[in-house]
């Protein structure tokens, strides 16, 4: 199992950061689009260093057109010496809309046909061949030599894409190179529904037998004192709340029996009661969405549930984590 680690929010020190991430042994780091555009950060990061992968965890697909993308992913394969993990996500309709001012439809066979739309576009760049796709929602038919990059000794650089719903989770298995699961997921949610989608989308794939990466960051409940173990278990129970409240996110909940949960939290989301909600994620709840334990007792538990249903592993901690333990489970996870 591959161990991963989060570039966090802060642009300040983020290349120190990435450097001491790096000699910390992390397999990869990703930079999310929360604030800042991801590719940015890591063209930032890229020449300070040598082995991590780099990956955008995630970027908006609808905000940009494939072209935007793959120019920007095909550069930093290229400045990464062919490092780097390009995570798309579709976002939910009203920021696409009303945030980024792009059309919203169909986000699964859109996000399916983006894909080959990028794959096209490197494939014409690659092979010097014309470039000729035409979808129902996106068209690239003009490619000249004065706009087309060189060919990358590295290829193209391997697609992740964000999912939930079982269909998305097809497309994953069909058209990508790995999956991001979204942390709001349960050991039971993989077995019954991701695991059994990504094998649907695998059939219909090219390539059947292709290797497709599973990554999850997960929530953690953990610190080295009570007042610390107590924050971190009221602040994951608030995501979780967060979550949970989400429609797109029900499905999860409902295959533990939990959806009369998503309607009393979606209704409170809807009065911004943000910290009454937290209060409904009882201990049941919250053990099953997360572990929880001392920081030795994290990465054991971590590889006994997820053992065999993931092939990459982060932490998922909405509080201060000190680097110590952050480290301390880490190193466990990869031993």
């Amino acid at each position: 199992m591959r161990v991963d680690a989060d570039l966090g929010r802060e642009l300040d020190g983020v290349v120190a950061r990435a450097q001491s991430l790096e000699l910390d042994g992390y397999d990869a780091l990703w930079a999310s689009e929360t604030g800042h555009d991801p590719f940015t950060v890591l063209a930032a990061v890229a020449p300070a260093t040598s082995r991590v992968q780099l990956g955008t965890g995630i970027a908006v697909a609808f905000a940009r057109s494939p072209m935007t993308t793959a120019t920007a992913a095909n550069d930093l394969h290229v400045l990464s010496g062919g490092r780097f993990l390009l995570g798309l996500g579709s976002q939910i309709k009203p920021h696409i809309e009303r945030r980024y001012s792009m059309p919203w439809s169909h986000p699964v066979e859109r996000m399916r046909e983006y894909v080959l739309a990028l794959r096209a576009i490197w494939a014409a760049w690659h092979s010097g061949d014309r470039l000729f796709f035409r979808g129902e929602y996106y068209r690239h038919t003009l490619m000249t030599p004065f706009f087309s990059p060189e060919p990358s000794p590295f290829g193209p650089p391997p697609v992740f894409l964000a999912a939930v719903g079982e269909r998305m989770t097809a497309v994953v298995g069909e058209v990508g190179d790995g999956l991001l699961v979204h942390p709001f997921t349960t050991e039971t949610y993989l077995r019954e529904v991701t695991h059994p989608a990504l094998a649907r989308g695998r059939e219909l794939s090219a390539d059947p037998a292709r290797h497709c990466e599973i990554s999850l960051s997960a929530f953690v409940v953990t610190g080295t004192s009570d007042e610390a173990l107590h924050l971190a278990e009221r602040r994951v129970r608030e995501q979780i709340a967060f979550y949970a409240s989400t429609p797109a996110y029900r499905k999860v909940l409902e295959v533990h029996g939990w959806g009369a949960l998503h309607e009393r939290l979606h209704e409170l989301s809807s009065r911004g009661a943000w910290e009454e909600m937290g209060t409904l994620i009882d201990d049941e709840v919250l053990s099953t969405f997360a572990v929880v334990g001392e920081p030795a007792e994290v990465a054991p538990l971590l590889r006994e549930r997820f053992g065999g249903l993931v092939t990459r592993l982060g932490l998922y901690t909405p509080y201060e984590l000190d680097s110590a333990s952050r480290l301390l489970i880490s190193r466990e996870l990869r031993d």
